[in-house]
């Protein structure tokens, strides 16, 4: 059986297709889920909870009944369904005696150190209440072609989930976990119970998104588990349709997908690998070698530098062949960088004067990153 003894604190993500009906909401769904949240509060366990749906309530509030895709009417179908989604959860959880309590993110609240500390403080407090917390991307100012977007609340559960410190992520969806193939096609595809890592013949078999309003499927699920992973939280794929899926799963028994952890980074390297990223630099050969082992990133080791970005912000660091080495935060604008790229200690005394920073960043502001597919 699976050992969850060390488990404390949970976000439980439910996806669009769980929630939905064909008159908009399933009030049963709701109402079952939070049951079972109210369960496990009992056994001790604090619960997050992100919640998908907005949209696709708002659509069918309009009578849409297509996958909306113009930006202005998904904001708008957001607005009028976040209040609809929240004041049945809000009824929900009233019937167990627990308050629900609301919060909209987009990806610059997590981007910004100062909001994001914010966020932790004010979610722990809520937890330490007894407030069920619950999650939504906030659709009605958050797009992705100004890059304040998520892109879907499965990725935004993993990084909820590694911002506070959780140490369980489970993804309800109308799926009862990772299998080999299509089983509704493929005979021989099997279900598999437990993933190391999340290495590139698993995400081959992942497949898209899963129903009109969803922005998710199972290959951002997976992505959702790399993040989560490397906060060492550990991921369960389940079908939100069993029985009492979440005691089940925090009971050890074999339900769904388990996806096990990897290497804890600190917060700070967590806070880097999962920003945004302003813009990018590209180093030499000489440099990567330097990074390696451990130094700084010296001026001289620049080669280049892409878009536009303000001193501590989160930036790619390149090699010269376009591949990806990392994240750090940059200690220089991008016009600074682009002034000082190439130039050696003696250079930069004429260009900065004496009392400068010696380099671009410290080992401590770099997170080496092999594979950037799921940030």
């Amino acid at each position: 059986m699976r050992d969850f003894s060390k488990v404390r604190r949970i976000v439980v993500k439910v996806g669009t297709n769980l929630l939905s009906s064909e008159e908009g909401i399933d009030a049963g769904r709701v109402s079952d889920i939070c049951s079972q949240i109210a369960e496990l509060r009992n056994l001790g366990y604090q619960v997050i909870l992100v919640s998908s749906g907005a949209v696709g309530l708002g659509a069918r509030e309009l009578g849409h009944r297509n996958r909306v895709v113009y930006i202005p009417m998904r904001q708008a179908c957001a607005a009028i369904g976040q209040p609809v989604l929240m004041s049945h959860y809000r009824e929900a959880f009233r019937e167990h005696g627990i308050i629900a309590a609301q919060v909209l993110l987009t990806r610059n609240d997590l981007n910004n150190r100062k909001t994001y500390n914010n966020l932790r403080a004010s979610v722990s407090t809520l937890l330490s209440m007894g407030v069920v917390p619950v999650f939504n991307e906030n659709d009605v100012v958050s797009i992705a072609e100004i890059g304040t977007a998520f892109g879907d609340n499965d990725r935004m559960s993993a990084m909820v989930a590694s911002k506070i410190d959780a140490q369980l992520l489970v993804l309800l969806t109308d799926i009862d976990g990772l299998y080999t193939g299509n089983p509704k096609t493929d005979p021989q595809a099997r279900k598999l119970d437990e993933i190391d890592s999340v290495s590139d013949e698993v995400m081959s078999f992942a497949r898209g998104a899963g129903s009109t309003f969803s922005t998710g499927g199972m290959k951002t699920k997976l992505m959702a588990a790399k993040i989560a992973a490397m906060a060492d939280c550990a991921t369960v794929i389940a079908s939100g349709y069993d029985r009492n899926v979440l005691v089940s799963i925090l009971s050890g028994e074999n339900t769904g997908t388990y996806i096990h952890p990897s290497i804890r980074l600190t917060q700070r390297q967590r806070w880097i690998i999962n920003n945004s990223h302003s813009g990018a630099v590209v180093i030499d050969d000489g440099a990567v070698q330097a990074l390696e082992k451990h130094r700084s990133l010296l001026p001289s080791g620049v080669i280049g530098v892409s878009g536009v970005f303000e001193s501590g912000d989160v930036i790619q660091v390149r090699k010269a062949d376009g591949s990806l080495f990392g994240k750090a935060v940059s200690y220089f604008d991008s016009t600074m960088i682009s002034m000082m790229m190439g130039k050696q200690s003696g250079e930069l005394d004429a260009l900065l004067g004496n009392d400068h920073k010696d380099c671009i960043f410290r080992p401590e502001d770099l997170v080496v990153v092999k594979d950037d597919s799921s940030l």
